[in-house]
């Protein structure tokens, strides 16, 4: 029995042939064809491999995410803004300030134990415990071999060593009076002590950071620092050492400062440990 070719279909058949090539569709995908935007791709689109389209993170180091648009000046913008704002109102005596006045009437409650947690502040706490982690870092940075090992842990010290020069010609030139248990004087805004305590246990938590192995003892370490700061503003606040306006503003100013040493410390390659 003869085979006989099948005859091709036509427009009008009903039933199914084999598919036929488009010309121009397979040399879309050859190298060098006209069109082609890449060797693998037809749309101009970069490879979809894992590193096809990587952007390096910062300083050149390798990363897979991408820079988010506008986040330092977010970050540095809303705190800013904030203490702006009550610093205007606190120096008008405006409603911001008279309701903080009202708020702190009914909370403040002298007791031994919120002196005790306003103590944590001082100087003589805070900065002995910022200047070991200094030492810590700069020791772990050294025996690690980091180029500036030095870097970070000067950047912290200088940060405090300045903290006076922002905070008391802001006294001097606002001249709040404080709570009534404190008696006559001014000077209360901002809060130094509170100051002292976020720059202090802040910048040791962000050069503590990378020397830590585990998740578990850096979210450890974050709160750590959190509730240092939450005790020392409870009982300034509760203690009657401080409106709450004037923590609240020393907070929003720290923020700023922290968040700036942060950006030196992520710019210039000295936030992350080595591999």
């Amino acid at each position: 029995m003869r085979d006989t070719p099948r005859p091709q279909g036509t427009v009008g058949d009903s039933g199914s042939s084999l598919p036929q090539l488009r010309p121009g569709r397979a040399l879309a995908h050859t190298p060098g064809a006209p069109g082609s935007g890449s060797p693998h791709r037809s749309d101009s689109r970069p490879p979809q491999t894992p590193r096809g389209a990587r952007r390096s993170g910062p300083v050149g180091r390798p990363g897979t995410t991408p820079p988010v648009p506008g986040r330092p000046t977010l970050l540095l913008g809303l705190p800013a803004l904030l203490f702006a704002l009550i610093t205007w109102q606190v120096a008008a005596h405006g409603p911001l300030a008279r309701a903080d006045e009202r708020l702190s009437d009914a909370l403040v409650h002298p007791a031994r134990f919120w002196e005790l947690l306003a103590d944590l502040g001082n100087i003589t706490v805070a900065v002995p415990v910022l200047a070991a982690a200094l030492v810590y870092a700069a020791v772990r940075a050294r025996r690690a071999g980091v180029r500036r090992w030095w870097l970070p842990s000067t950047a912290a010290g200088v940060l405090i060593a300045l903290l006076p020069a922002v905070i008391v010609p802001l006294k001097e030139v606002i001249a709040r009076p404080g709570p009534a248990v404190m008696g006559p004087g001014n000077g209360f805004y901002p809060s130094g002590h509170t100051a002292t305590a976020a720059v202090a246990y802040g910048a040791a938590t962000l050069l503590l950071l990378p020397w830590l192995r585990t998740a578990g003892a850096r979210r450890a370490l974050l709160t750590v620092c959190a509730v240092l700061n939450a005790a020392v503003v409870t009982g300034l606040v509760l203690r009657g050492y401080h409106w709450p306006l004037d923590v609240v503003a020393s907070w929003c100013l720290c923020a700023v400062l922290l968040y700036a040493l942060w950006l030196f410390l992520d710019r210039t390659g000295s936030r992350s440990r080595p591999a």
